[in-house]
């Protein structure tokens, strides 16, 4: 399928409804056609079977600036092809938080360079590139089976050093992280709980409310013996 034939199809699944409900979800974007989630991933799935050269097409897809053929791209796109220069030049181009999520958790952190830009966006001042850099450090904590608790932990100092940023996506994504890796095991679950009693030690509003959110489920009864099952397996 071509470019425009995919946006075409995209624009017969749309829905106005469905646009003025991303809106109230606060996914504001400049166009967006309002296909449904599972609508997406079975275009995406057909795309992958019938184009050779997927990577390109994904690049095609995201350049035309709709919401909707974005998520196409992330979903279709080879991530053995994608450049730190491409991560950048997406990210750029961020603008709500679920594309955000959506590039970063089905195609960047699945990437070669996802660890460098985790830090690195994760120091910019602009929110959704900043909110990119830790969404990376939660996606990373579920995928990547392989890395060690060492490398994991790396990001407990940043999300402490960020959980001072009152604004709404970011605190959120910090959340989000600290409780992800704090859930992958009993070693990371002990660390993230220390790093959730630093930042509350920070007495701000975000870093207070970041930190009881996630005492609250990684001290919890239900985590602590699910991690506790993984040992005994």
């Amino acid at each position: 399928m071509t470019v425009d034939e995919i946006i075409t199809k995209l624009k017969s699944f749309g829905s106005p409804e469905n646009v003025a409900g991303m809106v109230r979800f606060g996914i504001v974007t400049k166009k967006a056609f309002g296909v449904a989630a599972p609508d997406l991933k079975l275009l995406a799935k057909e795309i992958k079977k019938e184009t050779s050269d997927r990577h390109s097409l994904a690049l095609d897809l995201w350049k035309s600036g709709i919401h909707d053929a974005r998520a196409i791209a992330y979903l279709i796109d080879d991530p053995k092809r994608v450049t730190p220069k491409q991560m950048d030049a997406w990210a750029r181009d961020f603008d709500n938080w679920a594309v955000v999520d959506g590039t970063c958790g089905h195609l960047f952190c699945r990437t070669a360079p996802a660890y460098e830009k985790a830090f690195e966006w994760s120091e910019r001042d602009e929110e959704f590139i900043k909110r990119a850099g830790i969404v990376l450090m939660a996606w990373l904590a579920v995928h990547d089976k392989k890395a060690d608790d060492e490398k994991i932990a790396e990001f407990l100092p940043i999300l402490e050093k960020q959980s001072n940023d009152e604004r709404n996506f970011v605190k959120k994504a910090v959340n989000w992280a600290l409780r992800q890796i704090g859930k992958r095991n009993l070693a990371l679950n002990k660390l993230a709980i220390e790093a959730a009693e630093r930042i509350k030690l920070q007495n701000t509003k975000s870093a207070r409310w970041i930190a009881s959110d996630a005492l609250r489920e990684l001290s919890g009864d239900a985590v602590q013996k699910r991690l506790a099952a993984k040992i005994r397996k």
